[in-house]
C-alpha cells in the first residue's frame, strides 16, 4: 500500500511563522554514561498542526473537541498553483467541491520549502472562506505554516472555526499528484490547548 508523508520534518533549523525565534524549535541534551534524554522546547503551530477554535477565538473549544473521525478520512488534494496571492471564491470555484469534503490545497508554496519563511505565501482569502463555508466543507489543508496572511481581525480562521470547519497547516504536498486520497492526521493527543503538532500520511488507496 503506497502512502506520502506530508509532515514537515522538526530540528532545530526548520521553517518557522515570520523567521521569529520564539517559534524555534529548542533541544536540550543530556548524556550521562550511556543514557541519552532529549527535552524540546517547541511552539504548538510550529511545523505541521491542526489548529483549534480557541486559537483566534476568545474561550473557544479547545483541541480535544475535535473528533479524530475528521482527521481519518478520504481527502482531496486541490491543484491551486495558479493562485497569485490569496486562494479566491473564484479560483475555488474552478474545482469541483461538495459537501463533507476535507480539500488541501497545493499551492506555489509547495515550491518554498526552504528555510526562510516566504512572508508573500499565498492564503485563503475571507469570500475564499466563505465559499467554503457555503459549500459545507469539513475541513482544509494548507502547503504552508498559516491559512492567512497579514488579514486583520483574522476573518479566514475566524470564519472557518464558528463553523465548525478543522484547519490543517504546515503541508508538504510538492510530490503529491491532485486527487483523492485516504489521510491519516495523527496529532499529539492535547488537551486543553489551542492546537497540536500533527503527522499526516496520504493513503493511495480507500482503507476505510
Amino acid at each position: 500500500m503506497k502512502f506520502h508523508d506530508i509532515s514537515m520534518a522538526i530540528h532545530e533549523d526548520m521553517q518557522v511563522w515570520e523567521d521569529s525565534d520564539s517559534k524555534r524549535l529548542n533541544v536540550k541534551r543530556e548524556t550521562n554514561a550511556h543514557i541519552t534524554e532529549s527535552t524540546i522546547t517547541m511552539n504548538l503551530h510550529t511545523g505541521t498542526h491542526i489548529d483549534a477554535p480557541l486559537h483566534m477565538i476568545n474561550d473557544a473549544d479547545t483541541f480535544e473537541t475535535i473528533p479524530m473521525n475528521q482527521l481519518i478520512r478520504q481527502v482531496k488534494v486541490l491543484n491551486l498553483q495558479s493562485a497569485t496571492d490569496g486562494i479566491t471564491r473564484a479560483d475555488l470555484q474552478a474545482h469541483p467541491i461538495k459537501k463533507g469534503d476535507f480539500l488541501l490545497f497545493q499551492t506555489k508554496n509547495s515550491f518554498h520549502q526552504d528555510q526562510s519563511f516566504d512572508f508573500q505565501f499565498i492564503y485563503l482569502t475571507e469570500d475564499g472562506a466563505d465559499y467554503l463555508i457555503e459549500k459545507d466543507i469539513i475541513g482544509v489543508g494548507i502547503d504552508t505554516l498559516g491559512i492567512e496572511r497579514s488579514q486583520q481581525g483574522n476573518p479566514t480562521h475566524r470564519k472557518l472555526f464558528r463553523k465548525q470547519k478543522i484547519i490543517l497547516e504546515g503541508l508538504r504536498l510538492a510530490h503529491i499528484n491532485p486527487g483523492n486520497y485516504f489521510m491519516v492526521a495523527a496529532p499529539l493527543k492535547m488537551i486543553g490547548t489551542e492546537a497540536a503538532p500533527a503527522r499526516v500520511f496520504l493513503f493511495e488507496q480507500d482503507i476505510s
